[in-house]
């Protein structure tokens, strides 16, 4: 049984250390056999006599290193090479002994224990012990082996123990008192001061919150904790006013946020401080009595009316005088000023609600004693509204009428715009001028709506006649005072189908209107052809005809003729027809419309005569035109009549000599220069001296 050695572990003798001896039944002792070592250490750490098989340790051993090796022996014949045994496996065993002594993890080992804490594995020697006395302590640890019994190796370490922090202090104001000084009219929120309450604790158990307990300035003041710091700021949370009260006394705690509950026995845990705070008197700027000013004024207010006023007062206990103006940067057309002393606001120019409804101005109060103490208040000025515009047409209308339009046919819907704002609304009414209450061609109806229809009166219209009307129209509002107008619309007379669409306005159509034919345009070119043929063959037999002279008389009498281009006295210097039919005094117009031009403005108030009344202007030249044709003594050549209405308006009389009676050569001439220079020319002729003579 050779499968176990022993060795000690550390062997310091001079020789190998002796194992054990390998043997087998076959050794005859006569040197033939040979013993093999294989295994963990072998020929190196042990070695084996090859012909006795004594083994030794060649090094010393650690057991701490390796505690066992194993190894494999056999014993082979020399001659043959071939085993006798089996290879079998042995194990070598160290021994241990006391070379090492205990050792520590670590050199330095750190704990923490609560201050005030009971027994543990380190337990303090003293009780209560305070963290805020003495935070740190160091303790030797030895450790020995053997039980302490004699021969045994030992070993130490150090421990520092820290005892941490547990809210068992309460904060503690260093002063009981505290005195802070502020201005008087400091913004809202202006820190006036710090204070703090000292506490032993550190981190979360030395938190703390301030707040105001008690004082006459509990309403005016606040305080904030600053979490950084731990401090208490005391802040404005109202307006301070010196002339109100110049001392505030305020009572302000500090307490501990997060209390211990094992230590509440210890008291209270916060503490109590007085501060006072002093408010110092400064010059402050007028202060109005509102913080805006709302003014209502009619628009027809007078130019130097009262309107408004606004007072302002100087906080200080001097009480300085108060002077007003006006920011002409805010009414920059200088419509508004104020009296310098009492604040009232007064115009200097019109009013007129429909440019400028609203008026927002500033108004600057000054002390008189510093100027540069001064407030700014706006004033918002509102224009009411005073019915002074009369209502107009909203557009203008571009109105016609159907040739064939029957009776009471709507032809036109008017509306009206007025500037004028009334309170009710607006409400119109529409009616035919006084002057004319009856129009024989339309009709104006009221649709009770601020609108009117315009209808048509009678059967049939004629361009021929009458290419346009003009209705003029009365429009009034139901405001006081009430205001008129009269609205002029102008209405054509147009071609119209069957289906009243409008396709022609315009009186040179009138032979297109209907739309002619293509047999009817050839028979038309046909009769141009033959009136040009028959004007050629009449302008040759012209050519054959020989001209007699106008003057038969051998005296030629032409250079008695002067030749001016002037205008003459008109119609009264002829008798070639009668003229008295154009001065009918009932086919006059006191304000006659251009029918070629658009009028000015369709909502100008006009007196107008209505043109149905001058229908005879046009029948009597039409009755001249067919007395000319028909006239048998008449040339034979086309000739020119014109007709024209001058009027009865002229300063000069007539200037023909061939109606003129007979008057003195010594006549006076001079009132020729005063016509103008339409007649400058007869002036130099008949004004001289020489002219007189000759």
């Amino acid at each position: 049984m050779w499968n176990q050695f022993f060795l000690l572990e550390e062997y310091t003798g001079t020789d190998t250390q002796y194992v054990g001896k390998l043997h087998t039944d076959q050794d005859k002792g006569d040197g033939n056999l040979k013993y093999i070592l294989t295994g963990d250490g072998a020929g190196s750490l042990f070695i084996i006599d090859e012909n006795t098989g004594d083994i030794h340790a060649a090094k010393k051993l650690d057991r701490e290193e390796k505690s066992l090796y194993v190894l494999r022996a056999k014993a082979i014949d020399r001659k043959t090479g071939r085993q006798v045994e089996p290879e079998s496996e042995f194990i070598i065993k160290i021994h241990d002994i006391n070379d090492n002594e205990p050792k520590f993890t670590k050199d330095l080992y750190t704990a923490s224990v609560p201050e005030m804490s009971g027994v543990g594995i380190i337990k303090t020697a003293l009780p209560d012990m305070s963290r805020e006395n003495r935070e740190q302590y160091q303790v030797v640890i030895q450790a020995k082996d053997m039980g302490g019994q004699m021969g045994g190796l030992s070993g130490t370490t150090t421990v520092n123990i820290t005892l941490t922090d547990v809210n068992n202090n309460p904060p503690r104001f260093p002063q009981s008192t505290y005195q802070f000084y502020s201005p008087e009219s400091v913004p809202l929120g202006t820190h006036l001061g710090r204070i703090k309450a000292n506490d032993p604790d550190v981190g979360e158990n030395a938190e703390m919150e301030y707040s105001i307990a008690e004082g006459d300035g509990a309403d005016m003041f606040d305080v904030v904790t600053d979490k950084d710091t731990q401090e208490g700021i005391i802040t404005v949370k109202q307006n301070l006013d010196y002339e109100n009260k110049m001392l505030y006394t305020l009572k302000v705690d500090a307490s501990n946020t997060h209390p211990d509950p094992r230590f509440l026995y210890l008291g209270p845990f916060k503490d109590t401080a007085v501060v006072k705070i002093s408010v110092e008197d400064m010059d402050e700027p007028p202060v109005f009595s509102k913080i805006f000013y709302l003014i209502e004024v009619d628009e027809d207010v007078k130019e130097g009316s009262i309107i408004g006023q606004v007072t302002a007062y100087d906080p200080d206990a001097m009480n300085n005088l108060i002077k007003y103006s006006v920011d002409r940067h805010s009414d920059i057309d200088r419509i508004f000023s104020i009296h310098s002393e009492n604040g009232s606001i007064f115009t200097l120019k019109p009013l007129d609600r429909e440019s400028t409804p609203w008026h927002n101005i500033t108004i600057t109060a000054t002390e008189i004693n510093n100027s540069k103490q001064s407030s700014r208040i706006p004033v918002f000025i509102r224009i009411l509204d005073i019915n002074d515009h009369a209502p107009e047409f909203a557009m203008y209308y571009e109105t016609f009428v159907c040739e064939n339009a029957k009776p009471g046919q709507l032809i036109q819907t008017v509306s009206v715009m007025d500037k004028d704002d009334p309170p009710r609304g607006h409400k119109f009414f529409f009616e035919p001028v006084p002057e004319f209450p009856l129009n024989p061609n339309f009709t104006i109806v009221d649709n009770k709506d601020n609108t009117a229809g315009i209808m048509t009166r009678k059967d049939g219209y004629s361009r021929n006649k009458m290419s346009t009307y003009l209705l003029p129209i009365l429009i009034f509002d139901n405001d006081y005072p009430i205001q008129s107008s009269t609205g002029t619309l102008t209405i054509r007379v147009c071609a119209c189908d069957n289906q009243g669409n409008m396709q022609s306005c315009n009186a040179e159509a009138l032979v297109l209107s209907a739309g002619l034919s293509t047999g009817a345009l050839i028979a038309i070119l046909l009769c141009v052809v033959i009136l040009l043929v028959l004007v050629v063959l009449f302008a040759a037999l012209k050519r054959q005809r020989k001209k007699e002279p106008l003057i038969i008389s051998k005296d030629d009498v032409r250079d008695n003729i002067v030749t001016y281009n002037d205008e003459g006295g008109g119609e009264e210097d002829t008798q070639a027809f009668d003229i008295g039919t154009l001065r009918n005094p009932e086919a006059r117009e006191d304000s006659k419309f251009r029918r070629d031009v658009m009028p000015e403005t369709i909502f100008q108030i006009r007196r107008t005569v209505p043109l149905w009344e001058n229908i005879d202007v046009q029948d009597f030249i039409h009755r001249r035109l067919k007395e000319n044709d028909s006239d048998p003594s008449a040339p034979p050549y086309d000739s020119l009549a014109t007709y024209a209405y001058e009027g009865n308006d002229s300063i000069a009389d007539s200037l023909s000599s061939l109606e003129s009676p007979t008057v003195d050569c010594n006549q006076d001439y001079g009132y020729l220069s005063d016509w103008g220079p339409r007649f400058k020319k007869l002036a130099d002729m008949y004004g001289g001296d020489d002219s007189d003579r000759d």
